[in-house]
């Protein structure tokens, strides 16, 4: 049912992250690399409200399939509903429940990662969505809600059995956040305990580590998010590593300009809610975090913090330029913590 994890194929997945893996965003890593897919997460009750700026977040073209739309909830037959509405709308390759959302506001909804603290209501939204379509569907967990509550495999296991056809796991918990690091030796417990396959999601960030993770534990693919942000070359890097067992030549100062330039371009040309200065403002923290895979990306950060219009980028590689030949033979200024992801 699901064709892209056979034994054949060992596939890259683009995390799904709220306010960053748009369609726009998607169809860009599509293009390096990224074989599978899924969509910021989406309320079911929005969708069942047929609110359109819920409806939005489900868009997505044929290009970017195998692709999936990930539901947060916590009514499992309001969530099997809304599914439906979704596969009537756009027809996606599957559908993906949000088991692992860290972030309050939809936690205290009793959505995300709460649920991984209440088992019996998990197992009842999992079989109720996976009752509800004829398409597959997936879920995405933490590795539990704090390290005194590490319960992905038990939870992996309730899933399975309630009709969920594969798990992505991220190696954190609920407590964590995105600080620490994740745990690869649980999720490496959960693809052992399972038939089903598991993806494995956490501090991915080159081809090395795709290796490292894969020749460790029996995951059946990998889940790459904040280090796309950065780099969406990851997926290219990542492939290229694994086919030669040698590191691509990373992408130039000019490609990346070149990339993030097109990034607002096409978020320019989709948008119908406002115009250019009001989408590249929007795109600020966009770009700052491509500056994380940039030298002196204190610098850029500054710059990018203001801008407002695609000739002020221009503008911006040309003052970059002249910063780094200034400072081509002494010690590169001390540079400020890395820009974190939402």
């Amino acid at each position: 049912m699901l064709p892209w994890l056979n034994s054949d194929h060992f596939p890259l997945y683009l995390a799904p992250m709220a306010g960053v893996t748009d369609v726009t965003f998607r169809g860009l890593c599509k293009e390096m690399g990224a074989d599978v897919m899924v969509t910021e997460f989406v309320s079911s009750e929005g969708i069942l409200q047929r609110d359109d700026r819920t409806r939005h977040y489900t868009e997505f073209n044929d290009g970017q399939r195998p692709l999936g739309v990930q539901l947060f909830g916590a009514d499992g037959v309001r969530m099997g509903e809304a599914a439906r509405k979704i596969i009537d709308w756009k027809q996606p390759d599957f559908i993906d429940i949000n088991f692992g959302c860290p972030v309050n506001k939809v936690v205290s909804k009793n959505g995300g990662s709460s649920l991984l603290k209440n088992c019996p209501l998990l197992a009842e939204v999992a079989h109720e969505v996976a009752k509800a379509v004829s398409i597959p569907v997936t879920a995405k967990i933490r590795i539990g809600w704090d390290a005194q509550n590490v319960n992905a495999v038990e939870v992996a296991r309730i899933l399975e059995d309630s009709g969920i056809q594969a798990i992505t796991v991220h190696g954190r918990t609920r407590a964590q956040g995105y600080t620490g690091l994740a745990d690869w030796e649980v999720i490496g417990q959960v693809a052992d305990a399972v038939k089903i396959p598991v993806i494995g999601n956490g501090d991915i960030t080159s081809g090395t580590d795709v290796e490292v993770r894969r020749a460790q534990t029996n995951v059946r693919g990998i889940m790459i998010g904040r280090a796309a942000m950065a780099n969406p070359w990851v997926f290219q890097e990542a492939k290229h590593y694994l086919s030669t067992g040698t590191h691509a030549t990373p992408a130039t100062v000019e490609q990346r300009f070149a990339l993030m330039r097109r990034h607002c371009e096409l978020a320019i040309a989709r948008s119908n809610r406002g115009g250019e200065y009001e989408i590249i403002r929007s795109m600020r923290s966009r770009l700052m975090n491509y500056t994380r895979s940039i030298p002196s990306g204190k610098f850029l950060r500054g710059r990018f913090g203001q801008i407002g219009s695609l000739m002020e980028m221009d503008d911006i590689l040309a003052e970059y330029q002249a910063h780094q030949d200034k400072f081509a033979n002494q010690p590169e200024p001390e540079d400020d913590l890395p820009v974190e992801s939402p």
